[in-house]
Parts: structure tokens; sequence; C-alpha cells
């Protein structure tokens, strides 16, 4: 079975209507969930947490889509430094 990670990010945005970040040293990582049922839970609890705060969003990011390990050339490549 394919294993597809989430992650659960967020912070304060320039604008509402934008989804650029204020400060990126500021933004916060709730974490990796296993799958997207919990990503969720874990969205849902800091969307609440920050719901007084108009420019703070939180975001769920299908790391799985990210890098498919079936494919031999995939959209993900490995940096070296």
């Amino acid at each position: 079975m394919t294993q597809r990670l989430h992650l659960v990010f967020g912070g304060e945005l320039v604008d509402p209507s934008r989804t650029e970040f204020k400060d990126t040293d500021q933004i916060h990582v709730v974490g990796i969930f296993p799958d997207y049922a919990s990503a969720h839970a874990a969205w849902k609890a800091e969307a609440q947490r920050t719901v007084d705060n108009a420019h703070t969003r939180y975001f769920i990011a299908h790391l799985h889509r990210l890098r498919d390990e079936e494919r031999e050339s995939s959209q993900t490549v490995a940096l070296t430094a």
C-alpha cells in the first residue's frame, strides 16, 4: 500500500486574500501526518485556534503528490550541494 503523507503548516499572511506569508521564518509547522483524515483534524484544530486572526491561515500539503516513486523520472529531484 502506498503511503500518502500530508504536511500541515501555516502562519500570518501579508494579505488574507493571498497566500504569501508575512515572515517565512515564523511559519508554524504543525507536523507530517500519515493520512488525510489525521492531517485534516490537525489543520482544523489550528484553524479554529487562530480563527480570531484573519491574517493567519493553515494549509495541508499533499507530500505524496510531490514525488512519485513508481515513475522513472519523478518531478522531484535530489539536490546536491
